[in-house]
């Protein structure tokens, strides 16, 4: 068996006064798929930067195989001190390295490379993040949180990339059907300990269960032994001082193992706080259409939501799903058609961006909205302490400001936030984000029993298969369908899944002439004949350009030698791809006219 590339052992952290890691072990070899899985603030993140070396353990070993490549994705990535997105990606490759891989990387994240860094979106910096570490294409990948900020089409896109990777990888993910699509390994961080399963993550669940028993027997087990021997000290023969005293440290070995045994973990304790009944109907669309400028977002769209209806908004990033949202409760007009919005309505929004938050407010402020210290859920006075600890919030961490608190603990806080006041009709805008699979679960089974309405925008498939009665999935073209279901009854039905977004054709200036031929003719035009006939060769020799500028571009030493003549080789492939897609749309569109014309 070869050599681990990283080994860690034994590995004991503690901050503050509060122990994280206590005994933690990890081993990293080569092909593994590692799902790192655990509470919110059990260390999942702090173990990664451990492996990465970017934190430094209390006690314990690690091991990393000489030479051994790490590259690591962080959750709050720092692109400060470069001018460009590309020039952060490069700056993570080493010597040797494909440069071309940048772009590639960045062309399928969305990204041109060109981008100042300090304008950039929290979702356009995550992706230059994940571009930088997947591009070295190293021999240990460690990724945190990878799915945050990326669109369905993206998401489906880098599981096929990390599945083609050579690069062992330790994953953590909130994303299941991620997880289980890419994991073939799991180890479960528990009380500061972790526990490996040579199984994929679907199995894990009900694994971490059988587990979870196990522990719960073993501990009335101890204490029941304590218990004994409580009575036979009680009731002990003093004469037998040695045995007696040999027996008594057995006792309070009994009660320290006891003492180390922590609690089981508790559950976010959720419950919406439900308003009065809404009338039957809660909106109804008829032949919506919505524009902004040249730029058509919805197209003859007809739903009709009822009470009770659990509709999940499915597409890619700048498909318009806030346009539908916001269409769909009211609060924008469409240029045409009707909108008809039920009775009773009283809506709760959790926004993606947790733009509601007031990063001047502390942990209570931000519950009681900086009123007093009672929270009123379920139409009764509650204390805010009270009500943060079934949100998992130890009363410590009251007067905490808001922006010390962890993606997860945000997360946790809009939930607390929004299940507070009155609804019958939520919209959660990527509710899924930051928060563990446990709450996840407990989000699920409440969302199953809330009586109102929910209007679900998520690219979490199985989220969407859990909670959602129907999915309204982007068509292109503006073209919205509804589908009975969840995600995967949507891809039953459709055949595929979500699709990539089309770039929007660039508007043609005026008095130019497009190259599309008009169907309308009865015959093909001599130019039209002469470029069926020649657009075959041209488009073979274009490949051959293309395939002696990789050559060149493949050499290692090209890029250390001369980086301008890269660069200008970078910028030559680009122009003569272009080039040969619009040979190859063009002969498409000409073979097109050519059979409809024939078949007339």
């Amino acid at each position: 068996m070869a050599p681990p590339l990283i080994n860690l052992r034994d590995i004991h952290l503690t901050f503050g006064s509060t122990p994280l890691l206590e005994g933690a072990d990890l081993i990293v070899s080569a092909g593994d798929r590692l799902c790192l899985v655990g509470r919110n603030g059990s260390g999942k993140s702090t173990m990664l930067k451990i492996i990465a070396g970017l934190v430094e353990a209390d006690s314990g070993d690690r091991f990393v195989k000489p030479g051994t490549s790490v590259c690591y994705l962080a959750q709050e990535p720092d692109l400060s001190g470069f001018s460009t997105v590309l020039e952060y990606v490069e700056d993570g490759l080493a010597h040797g390295d494909d440069h071309s891989r940048a772009f590639y990387l960045l062309g399928h994240l969305g990204l041109n490379g060109d981008e100042d860094p300090s304008v950039l979106s929290g979702g356009e910096i995550r992706r230059a993040a994940l571009a930088r570490a997947l591009a070295p294409e190293p021999d240990v990948l460690l990724i945190d949180e990878p799915t945050n900020h990326l669109d369905l089409p993206a998401i489906q896109w880098l599981e096929k990339e990390l599945n083609s990777m050579r690069s062992a990888i330790v994953l953590i993910s909130h994303d299941r059907t991620f997880l289980e699509n890419i994991g073939k390994a799991t180890v479960w961080i528990y009380h500061g300990t972790t526990r490996r399963m040579e199984k994929t993550f679907h199995e894990f669940e009900d694994w971490r269960d059988e587990t979870l028993e196990l522990m719960e027997l073993d501990r009335h087990k101890l204490d029941r032994k304590i218990g004994r021997e409580l009575h036979w000290l009680n009731r002990g023969v003093t004469g037998r001082r040695k045995r007696n005293m040999g027996r008594l440290r057995a006792l309070n070995d009994l009660r320290s193992e006891r003492q180390n045994q922590r609690a089981m973990t508790g559950n976010v304790k959720l419950a919406v706080t439900e308003g009065q009944t809404s009338g039957k109907l809660v909106a109804e669309l008829e032949h919506i259409n919505k524009s902004f400028d040249d730029n058509q977002i919805v197209n003859d769209l007809s739903i009709r939501i009822q009470r009770g209806d659990r509709l999940g908004l499915i597409g890619p990033n700048g498909s318009g799903k806030t346009t539908l949202i916001k269409l769909l409760t009211g609060n924008m007009e469409a240029d045409s058609g009707s909108i008809r919005l039920g009775t009773k309505l009283e809506m709760v929004t959790l926004d993606q961006k947790r733009e509601s938050l007031d990063d001047s407010w502390t942990l209570s402020e931000a519950l009681t909205e900086g009123s007093g210290d009672s929270v009123f859920v379920q139409g009764e006075q509650k204390h805010v302490v009270g009500y943060m600890k079934d949100f998992m919030f130890p009363p410590e961490q009251k007067n905490t400001p808001i922006t010390a608190l962890s993606g997860g603990e945000r997360g946790r806080l809009m939930l607390a936030r929004a299940l507070a006041k009155p609804s019958n009709l939520l919209v959660l805008d990527e509710p899924t984000n930051d928060l563990d699979l446990e709450t996840l679960d407990l989000l699920q089974e409440m969302l199953a029993e809330y009586k109102g309405t929910v209007l679900l925008v998520s690219h979490d498939r199985d989220f969407l298969d859990r909670v959602a009665t129907s999915v309204l999935a982007f068509e292109g073209d503006a073209t919205w369908s509804e589908y009975p279901g969840g995600y995967s009854d949507m891809v039953d039905q459709r055949g595929r899944g979500v699709d990539a977004r089309a770039k929007l054709e660039p508007k043609a200036k005026k008095g130019a002439k497009s190259n599309k031929p008009k169907s309308s003719s009865t015959k093909l035009s001599y130019k039209d004949k002469y470029a069926l006939e020649t657009l075959p060769a041209k488009i073979a020799k274009l490949d051959e350009k293309l395939e002696n500028l990789q050559v060149q571009m493949a050499d290692p030493e090209l890029y250390t030698k001369d980086p301008d003549a890269f660069n200008a080789l970078v910028a030559q492939v680009g122009r003569i791809q272009e080039e040969r897609d619009q040979a190859d749309e063009q002969w498409l569109e000409l073979e097109l006219l050519r059979e409809e014309i024939e078949g007339a």
